[in-house]
């Protein structure tokens, strides 16, 4: 299996983790906030599994699947972090089209996206970078 690979897994199994958080006991508040930052709803868990099951089948296809699957991957969620961080709205969840821009403390903004930021920015290095060597 190859390096690419076996990411692509790694992101299957973070990506069903992250659809699974409201229903972990303890991890949301009264509020429904996950760690007392965001709000996941169904249509985001609906996105998180189908994106689990994409990177799923990408490292079971190939490795060129898996490349496919980090890059594309990686551009939406980082691109959605970054008009996070930008306008208190993504666009993955729909919310910049049904909540429009947020005015939200900047920290706020930060952690809300470090997820999509992260996660999207490593994605696209793996695919674009590490496949180099």
């Amino acid at each position: 299996m190859t390096l690419l690979r076996l990411i692509a897994f790694g992101y299957f199994i973070a990506l069903l983790g992250a659809a699974a958080l409201n229903y972990v006991p303890g991890i949301t508040d009264s509020e429904g906030l996950a760690f007392g930052i965001f709000e996941l709803d169904i249509f985001d868990d609906a996105l998180h599994l189908a994106s689990a099951l994409w990177a799923l089948g990408a490292a079971l296809a190939s490795h060129r699947a898996s490349k496919l699957f980090l890059v594309v991957f990686g551009a939406l969620y980082l691109a959605d972090g970054a008009m996070g961080l930008a306008f208190g709205s993504g666009y993955l969840d729909m919310g910049i089209f049904t909540n429009g821009v947020l005015d939200l403390p900047f920290g706020f903004k930060i952690l809300a996206n470090l997820p999509h930021i992260g996660l999207g920015g490593f994605a696209l290095f793996a695919g674009l970078v590490l496949d180099r060597k």
